[in-house]
C-alpha cells in the first residue's frame, strides 16, 4: 500500500511564538522525564494537570486538554507522551478549531490491546481515528512494551500523521533511557519550523 507522510510547509514557529501545552500520560512524567527536562527549558511550556494522574478518567481528560488550549495565550503546540497522546486524540474535536497550530506525540500506547496493563487505561479504547485536524508527527518505538510498531503506524496514517521510527527505544522514557533525550528535542524544534 503506498501511503505518504503529511508534510508541512506554512512558515517557521519557534517555541517562543507558541504556548507548548506538555500532556503526560498515566502517572505523569517524573522529574528526570523528557517531558518535565523540556517543560523547564521552554520558556513558553507548561504541563496540563489532570485531577488524578493515577487512575484517569477518559471525560476528565480530555475536558482538563480542551480546557487549557482555551485558555491558551497564544497559538498551541501540544506536547503528548503514551496516554496523553490518546487523550489528545479524543480531545481534538473538543478544541477552538484553528488554536492547536501541532502536535508532537510520543509513545502511543495501544490501549485497545486485550492484556493491555494498566487495565484503567483501556477506558480510552478504541483509540479515535478520525483525522486530526491540526499538523502532528507520531514517534513510534520498534520495541515498545505497549504498542507494536505497526499498530502506532496504522493509527499514525488513520491521523494524517507523520510517523518517526525511533527505532530500539523502549517506551521513549525514563526507564528507556529518555531522561534528556536530545534527539526528541532536536526532532521536536524541526517540527516547530514546519509549522
Amino acid at each position: 500500500m503506498n501511503r505518504q507522510a503529511r508534510t508541512f510547509t506554512s512558515g517557521v514557529m519557534k517555541s517562543s511564538d507558541c504556548d507548548i501545552l506538555i500532556v503526560p500520560g498515566h502517572t505523569n512524567s517524573g522529574a528526570d522525564h523528557w517531558q518535565s527536562r523540556w517543560e523547564r527549558q521552554l520558556s513558553t511550556a507548561r504541563r496540563i494537570e489532570q485531577e488524578n494522574w493515577d487512575a484517569p478518567a477518559r471525560n476528565d481528560w480530555i475536558e482538563r486538554i480542551a480546557r487549557d488550549v482555551k485558555r491558551a495565550k497564544q497559538p498551541v503546540v501540544l506536547v503528548g507522551h503514551s496516554l496523553g497522546v490518546v487523550a489528545i486524540a479524543h480531545a481534538a474535536p473538543l478544541l477552538p478549531k484553528g488554536k492547536v497550530q501541532g502536535a508532537f506525540l510520543v509513545g502511543l500506547p495501544d490501549v485497545e490491546r486485550p492484556d493491555f496493563i494498566p487495565a484503567i487505561d483501556r477506558a480510552f479504547a478504541p483509540i479515535s481515528r478520525d483525522p486530526l485536524p491540526f499538523p502532528s508527527v507520531l514517534v513510534a518505538s520498534r520495541t515498545d512494551p505497549h504498542c507494536d510498531y505497526d499498530k502506532a503506524e496504522d493509527v499514525a496514517y488513520s491521523w494524517g500523521s507523520a510517523i518517526v521510527d525511533a527505532g530500539d527505544a523502549g517506551h521513549i522514557n525514563t526507564d528507556s533511557g529518555h531522561g534528556p533525550w536530545p534527539e526528541g528535542l532536536m526532532r521536536f524544534a524541526g517540527f516547530l519550523k514546519q509549522l
